[in-house]
C-alpha cells in the first residue's frame, strides 16, 4: 500500500521537499494509517511531520481515544496538538446538526493547529469509501456535477493521500503493522446519513454491482476533471458595491451547461462558498433570466438575485431603498437633501449654461414656492424634444438604475409640473429669453448620476 500512497503524492504532487504537515488522527483505523505511512516515508519525502486530535466531548469513552492517540504519536515521536472542544455547545448556539457543526468545529480547530505548528498542509485520512459515500450523500440531496465530483487529493491546503485506497486495504495494512486503532460506535448510528448510506445503500448497491465503489470513484474523478475544466473556462467575476452584474443579454445567449456554472461562480462570489447552495438555487436564478424587461428576484440562502433594467444582480442581502423625502423651496437659498448633498437655487442675470447636475429656467414662468421630493409612483415629466409626457418611472428604466436607487434621485417640481429629474432629464419649455431677465438657476451638488438628456 506504501507504493500506492507514493503514486498518489508523486501523481497529485501533494507533497514537496520541505513541507511541515499537520495530520488529522481521530484514533480510527484510517488516520492511524495515514499517520504511520507518512511517518515512514518522511525521510524520503524530506517532510515533517505534527499530529492534530480533536476530542468533541460527545462520548464518555472521547478521553479515552485522545489518550490512545497521544500514546501513538509519542511511539512514533510525532508532536501532537490536542484540544478538548464540546460539539454540544456549538450546537446551542443553532449552527446546524451534530454531522454539520462536528465538521465545522473539527476544521476550524485543523486550521488553527496547523497555524499554530507552523504546518501549510492539513493531511486528512479519507479514502474510497468515504469517496463514494459523499457521493451518494450528494446525489441524494440534489447536488449538481460540482457537487458529485465530491472530494479532490488536494483542495487548497487539505490533502487526502489515502483517497485511491479501500478500506479494506487500509484493515490489511494495520495488521500487516500489528498496528491498533479504537472504534467510533457513533459511525453506526442509524440517525446519520452518512452510516445509512455505509451501512444499507452501498451494500445494496453491491448486489447490483460488486465494483460500485470503484465506479462512483471513477465517476468522482471524471466529474472533477470536467469541473476544472469549466473553472478555467468561468474565470473569476469583478464585483462592485457589494454585488456581480451580469448582463442579461449575455447571460440568455449562454449554454444552459456555462450559464449554469457562471451563476454558481457569481454566487460563490458573493458569498465566499456555497455552502447550502444546490441545483434548485441555481435553477431559481436561472428562472429570472427568462420573459421580458419586467423586475423580478429570488431570495436564496445567503443571497439575493433579481433581474433589473437588463442586469442580473447578485448580492449579499437585498439593498436598502432610499427613504422618501420632501422639501419645500420658498427662496433662492442652499436646501440640504439626504445623503449629505445639497441643492443650490438661485437667481442671476446671466445663464451659465446647463450640465449633468445643473438646469436654468426662465424664473418669470416659474413662481415660488418650488418643491424638492423624491419619485411617487405615476409621476410624469414632458422631456424635451419627446412632444408629450412620459412616466418617470420610464425615464428611469432607460437610464438603467436600479429600483433602490430611484427614491434617492431628487425630482424639482414649480408651475403645478415635474421640472427635473435631477441628473436624467429636465422639461420641455421654460427655457430662460434670450432678452435680459431673471434666471432662475438649480444646481445638485454630490450627485452620483452622470448623465442629462435635454
Amino acid at each position: 500500500m506504501i507504493e500506492q500512497v507514493r503514486r498518489m503524492i508523486s501523481h497529485h504532487r501533494l507533497l514537496m521537499a520541505g513541507d511541515r504537515v499537520l495530520v488529522a488522527v481521530s484514533g480510527g483505523s484510517d488516520s492511524v494509517a495515514l499517520l504511520h505511512l507518512l511517518w515512514r516515508l518522511r525521510d524520503e519525502l524530506d517532510i515533517d511531520l505534527c499530529a492534530a486530535h480533536l476530542d468533541h466531548a460527545l462520548r464518555a469513552e472521547s478521553r479515552d481515544e485522545a489518550d490512545f492517540v497521544r500514546r501513538f504519536c509519542a511511539v512514533l515521536g510525532v508532536p501532537l496538538v490536542k484540544r478538548r472542544i464540546s460539539v454540544n455547545t456549538a450546537l446551542g448556539c443553532g449552527q446546524g446538526g451534530v454531522e454539520q457543526v462536528a465538521r465545522e468545529v473539527r476544521y476550524a480547530f485543523l486550521r488553527e493547529a496547523a497555524a499554530e505548528a507552523g504546518c501549510q498542509l492539513i493531511a486528512l485520512g479519507h479514502h474510497r469509501g468515504d469517496q463514494a459515500e459523499t457521493l451518494l450523500q450528494r446525489l441524494v440531496r440534489g447536488s449538481g456535477p460540482g457537487g458529485l465530483a465530491a472530494m479532490q487529493p488536494r483542495s487548497g491546503t487539505l490533502i487526502r493521500p489515502l483517497l485511491d485506497i479501500s478500506r479494506e486495504e487500509i484493515l490489511a495494512y494495520l495488521c500487516a503493522h500489528d498496528l491498533s486503532w479504537v472504534e467510533d460506535p457513533s459511525n453506526r448510528d442509524p440517525r446519520f446519513t452518512r452510516n445509512r448510506i455505509r451501512s444499507e445503500l452501498l451494500p445494496l448497491l453491491q448486489t447490483f454491482n460488486p465494483r460500485i465503489e470503484e465506479g462512483l470513484c471513477r465517476l468522482a474523478q471524471r466529474l472533477a476533471c470536467e469541473e476544472d475544466y469549466w473553472a478555467a473556462q468561468v474565470g473569476s467575476l469583478s464585483m462592485a458595491e457589494g454585488e456581480v452584474r451580469l448582463a442579461l443579454g449575455e447571460c440568455r445567449r449562454w449554454h444552459p451547461a456555462l450559464r449554469d456554472r457562471m451563476l454558481r461562480r457569481a454566487m460563490e462570489q458573493v458569498r465566499g462558498d456555497l455552502r447550502a447552495i444546490e441545483e434548485k438555487h441555481v435553477n431559481a436564478a436561472a428562472a429570472l433570466l427568462q420573459g421580458g424587461g419586467e423586475y423580478k428576484e429570488c431570495h436564496l440562502p445567503g443571497l439575493w438575485v433579481a433581474a433589473d433594467c437588463g442586469v442580473l444582480r447578485l448580492r449579499g442581502a437585498p439593498p436598502q431603498a432610499a427613504l422618501p423625502f420632501s422639501i419645500e423651496i420658498p427662496a433662492p437659498g442652499s436646501y440640504v437633501l439626504p445623503e449629505g448633498r445639497t441643492l443650490q437655487v438661485s437667481l442671476s442675470d446671466q445663464a451659465l449654461g446647463e450640465g449633468a447636475h445643473a438646469v436654468e429656467f426662465c424664473a418669470c414662468e416659474i413662481p415660488f414656492p418650488l418643491r424638492v421630493r423624491s419619485w411617487h409612483a405615476g409621476d410624469r415629466i414632458r422631456p424635451t424634444g419627446l412632444g408629450g409626457q412620459k412616466k418617470v418611472k420610464d425615464v428611469f428604466r432607460e437610464a438603467r438604475l436600479p429600483r433602490e436607487e430611484r427614491g434617492r434621485v431628487p425630482l424639482l417640481l414649480g408651475a403645478g409640473r415635474v421640472l427635473w429629474v435631477a441628473g436624467l432629464r429636465r422639461c420641455e419649455g421654460l427655457l430662460p429669453l434670450p432678452e435680459p431677465g431673471k434666471i432662475l438657476r438649480v444646481v445638485l451638488n454630490d450627485a452620483k448620476m452622470e448623465t442629462l438628456r435635454l
